[in-house]
């Protein structure tokens, strides 16, 4: 089964692959993802390749409820 389904995510500063894989591993065990190879880190979205649309769903339902942590970087007063 391949990964055709994707979900582009609004996600800002550095770090983006740490913290959605972090995220998705303790609220998400069980799904199945593929991200990018790497984000530069001025972008501000990031789309994540899922297996199937109820993948798609539990992803958009579970960030409604519990958004992936920011970026202390993007936070910090300049």
């Amino acid at each position: 089964m391949t990964f055709k389904y994707a979900v582009t995510l609004p996600i800002n500063g550095a770090h983006k692959l740490q913290r959605f894989t972090d995220w998705a591993k303790s609220v998400l065990p069980g799904l199945e993802y593929k991200l990018p190879p790497q984000t530069p880190v001025k972008t501000e979205t990031m789309t994540i390749r899922l297996r199937s649309v109820a993948d798609r769903a539990l992803v958009l339902q579970t960030l409604a409820r519990l958004p992936l942590p920011q970026n202390e970087d993007a936070l910090a007063p300049e």
